[in-house]
């Protein structure tokens, strides 16, 4: 039984992680041990619970006010004590984050091959989204096994020069955690917003909370207060915690009658609210993800994405940071019965629900404990992936 160290600490790795933690347990060649470090804590711990998980170590690294230097050096000062003490096969890190690159890192230092799952996603730009675009090119740098949920992230890879056989594509396990938890909860999470489901408004699911977007928040938060102003119309804002992100939002969307304000909500109840929504507008990458797999048009408050393929595939699009972007996008789709139908009826390029498989064998193959992982291949076969358009904004100025 080959022992693997799982690292995660924020909700979207451990979603994203779920699923295969769980694969790990029930697979005899595998004995997995969960390190959290906490990174978010309350959302953290809250969506663990929901996939039925406790880590096996909680790091705790966080600190009022730490910067992202100080959360990175003390996640692997913690990870040094855990990894020196213990015999692990390898290190299982998840996207982008702080805990992702302190995680590769302590792998690294300790000869551990380092397992990168989410791999190979790029917005072609080192500073947006910052600090994620850095984190996922150096992990690239010291991973001996890339799981690249897409043949886009693939092709990114090996234009970076990674091995082809260290790379297997597996669709991305955020498909098999949203299906898997769709239809688990009995409500929405919050009083504000039960009445939703006798609410015949169209409802336009929209946050915004990206540190790149920070200096653009006050518009972004003008532009859903206009959006509310549409006929027929209901504004949900599940709102970061950030004070920094509040302090530049409410002041242009509290009180507004067509809009509803809630803290972020539970996981499997979030699912809920995305199935009910007609149009996630958002900067969330999960969202990116989840909006396409649930047939969503989906639009992405940014000049750049590092997911490429639902752009391409027409289930979302780029509408920038700026007032007019985010507001024209939007309106155009709720007037635009046509414009609507043709996003909400394109392909999902992300995943089939079978990813957390083709995880575990790849992993195995690269143990030499069974064969190759068969590749994803999406339903319908995406082209001009590397179209500079999906990079410049120009999306987000049509």
């Amino acid at each position: 039984m080959r022992s693997v160290a799982v690292v995660l600490g924020t909700r979207p790795e451990a979603i994203k992680f779920a699923p295969a933690i769980h694969a790990l347990r029930d697979d005899p060649r595998f004995e997995p041990i969960v390190i959290s470090t906490g990174q978010h804590r309350e959302m953290l711990d809250e969506t663990l619970r929901a996939f039925d998980l406790t880590p096996d170590i909680d790091l705790g690294v966080m600190v009022p006010k730490q910067t992202l230097s100080q959360t990175t050096y003390r996640a692997l000062r913690e990870l040094e004590g855990q990894l020196s003490t213990r015999k692990v096969e390898a290190v299982l890190v998840h996207g982008d984050t702080a805990t992702t690159m302190a995680g590769a890192l302590a792998g690294f230092h300790h000869q551990i091959p380092v397992v990168h799952v989410e791999a190979g996603l790029r917005s072609g730009f080192l500073g947006s989204p910052f600090p994620e675009e850095g984190n996922r090119r150096m992990v690239a740098q010291i991973a001996a096994l890339h799981l690249a949920p897409t043949p886009g992230n693939k092709a990114n890879l090996l234009a970076e020069g990674i091995a082809e056989e260290t790379i297997a594509v597996t669709g991305n396990t955020v498909i098999d955690a949203l299906q898997w938890a769709s239809d688990k909860a009995d409500s929405f999470g919050h009083p504000a917003l039960e009445d939703l489901a006798d609410d015949r408004r169209r409802v336009v699911l929209a946050s915004a909370h990206r540190r790149d977007a920070w200096p653009h928040l006050p518009e972004i938060a003008r532009a859903f207060a206009r959006i509310a102003d549409e006929p027929d119309t209901r504004v949900v804002v599940p709102l970061h915690r950030n004070p920094s992100v509040r302090q530049a939002m409410l002041p242009h969307i509290g009180g507004h009658p067509n809009i509803t304000i809630v803290d972020p909500l539970p996981y499997l109840n979030f699912c809920r609210l995305m199935r009910r929504a007609d149009i996630i507008l958002s900067d969330s990458s999960g969202a990116q993800e989840e909006g396409p797999a649930l047939g969503k048009p989906t639009l992405v408050i940014s000049n750049v994405t590092e997911r490429s393929e639902a752009v391409v595939a027409g289930t979302a699009r780029l509408v920038g940071t700026a007032y007019d972007g985010v507001y024209a996008h939007t309106v155009r789709l709720l007037r635009d019965k046509e414009a609507y139908a043709q996003m909400a009826s394109a392909a999902n390029p992300y995943g089939d629900g079978r990813a957390t498989r083709r995880t575990i064998d790849a992993l195995a193959h690269f143990f030499g404990d069974g064969p190759p992982a068969e590749p994803f291949v999406p339903e319908t076969p995406l082209n001009d992936l590397t179209d500079e358009t999906v990079h410049t904004g120009e999306y987000a100025r049509t």
